[in-house]
């Protein structure tokens, strides 16, 4: 039974107490002791985005009502994120972390639907734009990537191609088709760099990520082994697929998922 709107909003309050107890600024985060400290900042915070949430399904709901602002709440998230991409990092090198087992819900973090093509449309506004503007806008677009659980694997490459590229493009127009040669010369290497590291089949592995594009189920681990040019001992075979398939999950959520034309 969902309670009165003023009942969420005191919750909220709170919460952002505990988390303020954490890490008392965004940036605190950064310096927090250990990974008992990590979890706790996690869990409070967890807490905000379901009451956030919940809020956020009534008519009447105003951030300026919370004693937490927008942009606070905007940073936080940037931190909760980090903490997930370390928690990521550690499955992929197989480190032993209490962060490893914790739901991130990262359905919780909504956003108006950000994806590449509403990133060109971006970039091709800058290049009217004044220095200043530009630089303004920049920073802008790479905050809201970070602040997106979906984009945050592209950001480093969208970054680079800010960067080296979109300098040397005279006509906005040809921003799009621009964008699409540098991802398709990015997504070889990674796919090449996959398969190297992993010492996998190359035809199969593009095989493999076929059918999970179509189907949307996680490859099984006797087909990941299959991709194998060198197959794991029977001890080693379960630690050394389940790395292999977040690698090829991390390569479709960087190259694939949410890359569309404008």
């Amino acid at each position: 039974i969902m309670q009165p709107y003023e009942e969420y909003v005191a919750k909220f309050n709170l919460a952002f107490i505990t988390l303020l107890q954490i890490a008392p600024t965004v940036n605190s985060v950064n310096d927090l002791p250990s990974e008992e400290e990590e979890l706790e900042f996690i869990k409070a915070f967890r807490e905000l985005m379901r009451l956030k949430n919940v809020m956020a399904t009534f008519t009447e709901f105003d951030f300026a009502d919370l004693s937490m602002e927008e942009q606070s709440f905007e940073d936080y998230k940037s931190k909760y994120l980090d903490l997930y991409d370390k928690a990521k990092s550690h499955n992929q090198i197989e480190k032993v972390s209490i962060l490893n087992d914790v739901d991130f819900e990262l359905e919780l973090i909504h956003r108006d639907e950000i994806n590449v093509a509403y990133i060109l449309k971006l970039l091709a506004k800058l290049k009217n734009a004044t220095a200043e503007e530009q630089e303004q806008q920049k920073k802008a677009i790479l905050e809201m990537m970070a602040g997106d659980a979906k984009m945050r694997s592209k950001r480093e490459l969208i970054e680079r191609f800010i960067q080296e590229n979109l300098p040397k493009i005279e006509d906005s127009d040809d921003i799009s088709d621009e964008f699409e040669n540098f991802w398709g010369k990015e997504r070889i290497l990674a796919l090449d760099k996959l398969s190297q590291e992993e010492n996998l089949n190359a035809e199969k592995l593009q095989e493999v990520i076929g059918t999970y594009m179509f189907t949307e189920k996680k490859p099984l681990r006797d087909e990941v082994i299959g991709m194998m040019n060198t197959r794991p001992s029977l001890k080693e075979r379960k630690t050394v697929a389940e790395r292999v398939t977040d690698k090829i999950l991390g390569f479709v959520e960087t190259f694939i998922n949410g890359i569309t034309r404008p």
